[in-house]
């Protein structure tokens, strides 16, 4: 048998344990970092639209 330190045999342990932990995490994942396909045509038109913001916003009274 080859080495495994604790970190991977504490790991090891927990997926049998808990067989569902993946597909838990990927979910997680999915929720929370993976993003849609950007549409770069909406995005251009939403850049267009912007209005533009003066270089110091507090002072424009001057």
């Amino acid at each position: 048998m080859l080495y495994q330190s604790d970190v991977t045999q504490f790991i090891n342990q927990l997926k049998q344990q808990k067989p569902a932990l993946e597909a838990e995490q990927r979910s997680g994942r999915a929720l929370l970092w993976d993003k849609q396909p950007i549409d770069l045509e909406e995005r251009a038109d939403q850049q267009e639209s912007r209005v533009q913001q003066t270089p110091y916003v507090y002072y424009q009274n001057f």
